[in-house]
């Protein structure tokens, strides 16, 4: 009885007495006393080692925005890490960055920071961290291009099995960017869902009589599935959404864009003779030419079907009602544009907004690699229907025709990176530095073309 009443003693001296919120003041003991309830302080509570959370993310840190500071919001550790990836610093620093500026915060009682207040915080852990004007400038630049709502369209094009989903999703990831389409589910959907003319059948299966023709029915298909993107490229445009495209019915010369229009250039002719222009395939807009990670091949031997009088023939008789039906439907937008960007004081006078950044990458592999991720793709797809060695050779020919075709367009700006699994990290860092400069290049370009 001693030992029960030193241990009973022992443990009311360890807790704290509340009254419980009954209404009869009744335990299951059918008693009425109170409820013991052990309570610990904040600090004391044990955190799983498998839970990035922190005691600091239960406090609130409200960030104010403007001159007048009228607008807040709540000072978000994971959205501050992420924004510090983008700037190309490593995760694990950007958590460790994030969790001590939300702790300096705290700690000094900063529960109201205006934007520019967290931001020199922030820039001082950046700095003492290693990460100084370089990446203070990123996060500066990639600030002021949320902020203008620019447009950006990043097109991840290749054949099969050449790690588009892949680079599409790490690029996502380290760039912020949540909106990532495949065109292979847009071909699926329209072929399922509406009488778009498109076959079950992939084009690269199929027999032709020459490799022209071969270019010509994949330029056809992939015009349908740029129709069926139209809504997300519209939205992309207008609200100044970043998006990602990656899949292989992308053909960069639907989306290449013109410098005198800054619209999509459709005219086979036009690029059949800027494509035949150069008599190497070289690309001044690649800052990463010469490096190991992206190579540029000479595609002589096979020529974009917009070079052959055929083809020519083919897609203009196919594009030729969709062109009259472009054609007003920019002339009615623009329209529409001029009313609403016409300023308050009446003066008449438009304001453009930011021009559009379309990127495109073509991804391709060394002709063996590729070859034999080719056989494997091809033996799980069949699900258990035999393909002759006939039938497997045609389909990495055609695949191969294809490619030379996407990368024939280096020539017009389009980037052409060598995917290799020993070298995916470097080429993944790469891709990444040459979107942020495409980016900047796009604002810069956006700031000079504004009317003072």
């Amino acid at each position: 009885m001693k030992d029960r009443e030193e241990s009973s003693s022992s443990s009311s001296s360890m807790t704290t007495t509340t009254t419980t919120n009954n209404p009869n003041g009744i335990i299951n003991n059918g008693e009425h006393e109170p409820r013991d309830i052990n309570i610990r302080s904040f600090s004391s509570v044990p955190s799983s080692p498998r839970n990035a959370s922190s005691k600091y993310d239960f406090v609130k840190v409200k960030v104010w925005l403007g001159d007048n500071a009228d607008h807040y919001y709540v000072l978000s550790r994971f959205l501050v890490c992420r924004m510090l990836t983008v700037t190309k610093i490593p995760n694990h620093e950007a958590i460790k960055i994030s969790l001590e500026l939300k702790k300096l915060l705290i700690d000094n009682s900063l529960l109201d920071v205006s934007q520019s207040d967290l931001e020199t915080n922030l820039f001082k852990l950046m700095e003492r961290r290693g990460y100084g004007e370089e990446y203070i400038n990123r996060y500066n630049m990639m600030t002021k291009f949320h902020h203008q709502r620019v447009p950006l369209v990043i097109l991840v094009c290749g054949t099969a099995c050449v790690g588009k989903s892949t680079i599409a999703t790490q690029l996502a990831q380290r760039l912020n960017l949540p909106n990532v389409l495949q065109t292979d589910m847009v071909y699926e959907l329209l072929r399922t869902a509406t009488d778009a003319p498109l076959t079950s059948t992939p084009v690269w299966t199929r027999e032709f009589g020459s490799s022209e023709e071969l270019i010509t029915e994949f330029c056809r298909e992939c015009r349908i599935v740029r129709k069926g993107l139209g809504g997300d490229l519209k939205k992309a445009m207008k609200d100044g959404k970043p998006i990602i495209i990656e899949g292989r019915h992308l053909d960069p010369s639907i989306y290449l864009m013109n410098d005198e229009n800054k619209t999509p250039s459709n005219d086979p002719e036009k690029n059949s003779s800027e494509t035949n222009s150069s008599p190497e395939l070289t690309s001044d807009k690649n800052p990463e030419a010469g490096s190991s990670n992206t190579k540029v091949t000479d595609n002589s031997s096979v020529k974009p079907p917009n070079s052959q009088d055929e083809a020519v023939a083919s897609v203009e008789a196919i594009d030729l009602s969709e062109k009259v039906t472009q054609c007003k439907i920019n002339a009615e937008s623009s329209k529409d544009a001029e009313k609403k960007s016409k300023s308050a004081d009446g003066s008449g006078k438009t304001k453009s907004g930011p021009e559009p950044i379309v990127i495109s990458i073509v991804l391709k592999m060394s002709e063996f690699d590729h070859k034999a991720l080719l056989e494997e793709w091809i033996s799980s797809r069949t699900s258990g229907e035999k393909y002759t060695s006939k039938e497997k050779d045609r389909l990495i020919t055609n695949l191969k025709t294809i490619e030379d075709y996407l990368c024939s367009f280096n020539s017009q700006g389009v980037t052409v990176v060598n995917i290799s699994a020993t070298t995916f990290p470097q080429t993944l860092d790469g891709l990444h530095n040459y979107l942020l400069e495409r980016i900047e290049e796009g604002i810069r370009s956006s700031e000079n073309e504004a009317p003072k």
